[in-house]
């Protein structure tokens, strides 16, 4: 590896126990979902059965965990760049009405007969 990369190291650190948090959630709902028999070594991995080792569980269900994780940020990420979408769209209405002047039209008189 080339000096000063380094891995698995969040971008923001203050982020570190929330990643770790969703990594077991995520592991859970795999090992929960999955018919696969290695998926139970994985099972015990989340309930702490193992001593947090995971080097018995196969590459291909921690390759599930990664890829349910990641499918699940940008999920968040999408809901987040719709709510910013949203939030713009209603900025640029209420900009275009408040510049708007509104004259009121002239009310019609009855005509004396």
């Amino acid at each position: 590896m080339a000096a000063g990369q380094q891995r698995n190291q969040p971008l923001l650190p203050q982020a570190a126990q929330a990643l770790d948090r969703f990594k077991y959630e995520v592991a859970q709902e795999v090992a929960s979902t999955s018919g696969d028999a290695q998926a139970q070594l994985l099972q015990q991995w989340y309930t702490g059965q193992t001593g947090g080792y995971g080097g018995d569980i196969p590459s291909r269900l921690w390759g599930a965990v990664g890829g349910h994780m990641v499918r699940r940020m940008i999920a968040a990420a999408e809901q987040a760049l719709i709510g910013q979408a949203a939030q713009s769209v209603q900025q640029g209405f209420r900009q275009a009405i408040g510049q708007q002047t509104f004259q009121p039209q002239q009310q019609l008189q009855p005509k004396d007969v």
